[in-house]
Parts: structure tokens; sequence; C-alpha cells
């Protein structure tokens, strides 16, 4: 396996569990949630930019209401936006649904050195097992903690401990992978090693000063990896 890291991202130690972000992270599907917000608030009579969207990533849908409302007034039909964004999305994902380049790679060294994998998720469980089932990855998670299986979601630390407590691993013996500013805050405020693989968002410095690093793509994640396998045998 050729090595692509050459040192950039350096794992402080190897991990008792790695924790995964679902959209954005392993599947490519931020652009398609964006896609979908953005019809569905035209059908409303209103028009939505991308910057703004953007400023919704990471966040539980009660976070996400309140920022429609307070960028859209009370006139708009709120509670109507969620089930008609959620049926274009699922749409959407019917003909475009994709992995993320790296993702089987990482399972599968993950799987050899023996480390458990799970989700810590925003979107609904049973949308996340349907997207896994469909792409073949219904088998490869241990847990996935999904909405409605903690009380806070993102930048709360809530889904990441959630998901360490059904591991039985420390949080800080996790290494927590996220694409968004909110997952970002919500890993590392549970004490996990932390890691930004940008998808829409890119890195601020305070962001950055959350991580251990920033990494290119998921392949650069494995290397790092198994760098620290090799080191630590």
């Amino acid at each position: 396996m050729e090595l692509r890291t050459q040192g950039r991202l350096d794992l402080p130690r190897l991990p008792r569990a790695v924790i995964f972000d679902m959209d954005g992270l392993l599947l490519d599907t931020e652009r398609l949630w964006m896609a979908a917000m953005i019809e569905t608030i035209a059908d409303h009579d209103r028009d939505m930019s991308t910057d703004f969207y953007q400023t919704m990533l990471g966040n539980p849908w009660a976070g996400i209401r309140a920022m429609l409302l307070a960028e859209y007034g009370p006139e708009l039909r709120v509670d109507d936006i969620r089930p008609a964004w959620t049926k274009r999305f699922v749409d959407l994902c019917r003909e475009q649904l994709a992995l993320k380049s790296g993702v089987v790679e990482l399972l599968d060294l993950l799987d050899r050195l023996g480390i458990p994998a799970a989700i810590a998720t925003s979107s609904p469980k049973d949308l996340a097992i349907e997207h896994f089932e469909h792409l073949g990855l219904g088998s490869r998670f241990k847990v996935i903690v999904a909405q409605g299986d903690y009380d806070k979601g993102k930048p709360d630390p809530a889904p990441y401990l959630a998901a360490a407590c059904l591991l039985g691993v420390e949080p800080q013996d996790s290494l927590a992978l996220e694409d968004s500013h909110n997952g970002v805050r919500s890993a590392s405020s549970a004490g996990m090693m932390t890691v930004m693989v940008p998808d829409l968002l890119k890195p601020t410095e305070d962001i950055r000063a959350l991580c251990l690093n920033v990494s290119i793509d998921l392949h650069e994640v494995r290397d790092a990896l198994s760098l620290c396998a090799a080191k630590s045998a």
C-alpha cells in the first residue's frame, strides 16, 4: 500500500474506536441536502443562498428550524419544510447517493486492526440505516447513534459521548472524523482526538485549534492510522 500522509496527519496514539459523522464525511450527501432545501424553500416563495445554507450545516432540526424562522420570519410554514425537504432529499438519493473517496479502504483497515467503527449523526436513524444498506455497508458499523438517541445535538458533545459509551471505550481513546464545524465542536468537547475532513465548509482558525489536524480525505486518515499501527506494533 502506498502511503500518502508523509507526516501531515500524526496521531498521538492508536485509537480504540473510530467514530464517524455521516453526511459529507462518509456519504456525498451534503450537496443533495442543500439542493433539496433550496428547492423546498423555493416552493414556499423564498430564496436561499448557499452561504446561508452552509451556516446550518451540522445542526439538528431544532437548530435549523430556529434559523429558518430567524431568516424568513414567522410567516414561513416552517413545520411543512422538514417533511418536504426530507422527501426531496430521499428522491435525489435514489439517483445520486454515493460514498466519499476512501470510505471502504478506511473501513477495511479498521477491520484488519480490530478497531470498531461507529456513527454519530444528526440524521434520523432509519435514513442512516437505509443509506448504509443501499450502499452495502449495513454490517460495517458496530453502533449507529442518530437523531433521537441523545438529548442535545451537535455542537453538544452528547452524540459522541453516546457512541463512545455504547462502544465501551473512553472518549479520549476514540478518533472522531467530521466535516462540519458543529461536528468538530461536538467531538472535541467530548474529549476525542478529532480530525476534520472538509466537504462544503472550510475550517476556520478556531476550528483548526480544536482538531489534531485537517485532513485532505479519508485516504489520508487511513494512511495515518496505518503508520500509527506500525509504530505501535
